[in-house]
């Protein structure tokens, strides 16, 4: 009785290990699996699928010209004076700030400069325009934003809307 014991522990060892080894056809699928998956990456990454951001629209009444014949162009905005005399139909804006207390500090620099410096507030923005010099014609405007320029290279043109 022992000896059968002994035989059917051996076989049953026998079977335990023949049946747990690997095969080689095995680690072949596995490689074949993995180098397709790799062609198919590769083959992706070659022929690259364009990303296209959606394009974002704004309302047309951001920025409108007044009048173009020379070439220049105006912003018309509805403003509201905060700071100043008061403006007339042309205006060279220097400086557009969110906080009015940086507002006041370029107003400060530029009457300091001699330009009777002005701020007005477009409510639509929530921003402040800080004008240097105010005209009621475009001419005498645009030749105030090119002397201006010299120090403040974005100054622009404001007509503000009554």
């Amino acid at each position: 009785m022992k000896k059968y014991m002994v035989l059917c522990a051996g076989l049953c060892l026998a079977m335990v290990f023949t049946g747990c080894k690997s095969k080689e056809s095995a680690y072949k699928q596995a490689y074949e699996k993995a180098k397709a998956a790799e062609n198919a990456y590769q083959a992706a990454e070659e022929t690259e699928i364009p990303v296209v951001t959606p394009v974002q629209t704004r309302p047309v009444a951001e920025t409108k010209v007044v009048d173009n014949v020379d070439n220049v162009t105006v912003r018309e905005e509805r403003v509201s004076m905060v700071n100043g005399e008061g403006i007339r139909n042309f205006s060279v804006v220097v400086g557009s700030f969110s906080v009015i207390a940086n507002a006041e500090g370029l107003q400060q620099r530029l009457k300091s400069a001699g330009y009777s410096a002005q701020i007005v507030k477009n409510d639509d923005r929530n921003m402040y325009r800080v004008i240097a010099s105010t005209f009621d014609d475009k001419a005498s405007a645009v030749q105030s934003r090119d002397q201006l320029r010299n120090s403040y290279p974005d100054a622009w043109l404001l007509y503000s809307v009554k």
